[in-house]
């Protein structure tokens, strides 16, 4: 029987259930009500209002200079529009780093002022503090290892991480130190299959996948990435389930040559 489609809110809980179930966990982004609703509706397990709503609203290179007022607004945005999706939201960039209680001050403020669910956070061992004063006040954390796009500028490249195997051990180890600190999920992201095979076998805790393979226990995309919105961007792990750039695009030019040639609006369009 399926986990996913005999609950009608879906929790931190429910996700437990679903690996120990061996249930995959669906997951996608969102950055606004409109979209929010439709992808709800759709029956997706969680959301997630991520800090690439840098790049994707804002046009901006990194997901670096997003605020945390500006999440906030996103996050809030989504939370209106959903009903039954867990909604994960990401704490940006100069929000936790190095401070526990401004991590925690953040993670209040992104919790009181959005409506979203839980906070996510990149990295290991040097945000533990961080994550452990977080969960203090109650707030579920979800965490991000493996390409860590808030620490572009040090890594230098977008390129699959943990192949070395000083990296694959320190990548494994950051993720039993997140279990063990209490994180309810790890998103790992462009990372070898088989290191993300062994960490979602060695850990309890829910994890899930971009660019990490398929024996991971749930999948994360873009959306404006998998419908094919964003035509830019064409990694080997995203499937384009659309190509909306065309359709939209097609659509906007039908609507301009309409205009032009007076054909909108017609007689049945007017009052």
């Amino acid at each position: 029987m399926s986990v996913h489609k005999n609950v009608k809110k879906v929790t931190t809980h429910v996700l437990q259930t679903m690996k120990n179930e061996c249930e995959k966990i669906s997951m996608l982004t969102a950055y606004d009500y409109t979209m929010a609703k439709i992808i709800d509706d759709s029956g997706i397990d969680v959301i997630l209002v991520g800090d690439s709503a840098s790049n994707i609203m804002a046009g901006h290179e990194t997901t670096l200079p997003i605020t945390l007022d500006q999440m906030i607004y996103h996050a809030s945005s989504v939370v209106r529009g959903v009903e039954r999706a867990l909604v994960v939201v990401d704490m940006p960039f100069g929000s936790y780093q190095g401070n526990s209680k401004e991590a925690l001050f953040s993670a209040i403020k992104i919790m009181k002022e959005s409506g979203g669910h839980a906070v996510k956070m990149e990295g290991g061992k040097e945000i533990l503090e961080s994550v452990e004063r977080i969960l203090t006040a109650g707030i579920p954390v979800m965490g991000h290892l493996g390409l860590t796009p808030q620490s572009i500028y040090k890594f230098g490249t977008y390129v699959v991480r943990a192949k070395e195997k000083e990296e694959a051990d320190r990548l494994i180890n950051d993720a039993k130190a997140l279990e063990k600190a209490g994180c309810f999920a790890i998103v790992l992201e462009k990372i070898p299959s088989d290191l993300a095979s062994r960490v979602a076998k060695e850990l309890t805790i829910p994890i899930i996948g971009i660019g990490a393979g398929n024996k991971v226990d749930g999948q994360v995309l873009v959306v404006h990435d998998m419908l094919g919105i964003n035509n830019e961007f064409n990694p080997r792990f995203l499937r384009k389930y659309n190509n909306l750039h065309k359709e939209m695009k097609e659509s906007f030019q039908r609507y301009i040559n309409d205009v032009k040639s007076n054909d909108f609006p017609n007689e049945s369009e007017q009052y």
